[in-house]
């Protein structure tokens, strides 16, 4: 496995956990968060959402920045979105709508 490939499958495994993709809506809806900030209304240890952190941080999904005594949080949407290049645009919206346009046209024929 390269390299690049590593580096999908760290996102992927960042972002199959929900509490991740919570902290990373919060860095969405406000970046440059400390932890304090990030750690308010979570229904979890202040040491879980810093564990959270670190494996969004090893994929890149976040970045770091120091501030003084504080750190901020700022999220990297270049992985997603190199995800989404990859991925996602292999199966554009219009061929599925497409193929399932088809789809269903074939199966009213058969019902027919």
């Amino acid at each position: 496995m390269d390299t690049a490939d590593e580096a999908v499958d760290g996102v992927f495994r960042a972002l199959a956990d929900a509490s991740r993709r919570a902290l990373l809506d919060t860095l969405f809806a406000r970046n440059g968060q400390t932890l304090g900030e990030l750690c308010e209304g979570r229904s979890m240890t202040r040491q879980a959402v810093t564990k959270h952190l670190g494996i969004l941080e090893s994929a890149n999904l976040i970045a770091t920045v120091k501030r003084g005594r504080e750190k901020l949080h700022y999220l990297n949407p270049a992985p997603i979105h190199e995800i989404g290049d990859r991925w996602i645009s292999k199966y554009e919206r219009a061929r599925l709508e497409a193929l399932f346009d088809l789809k269903k046209v074939l199966e009213n024929k058969d019902e027919a």
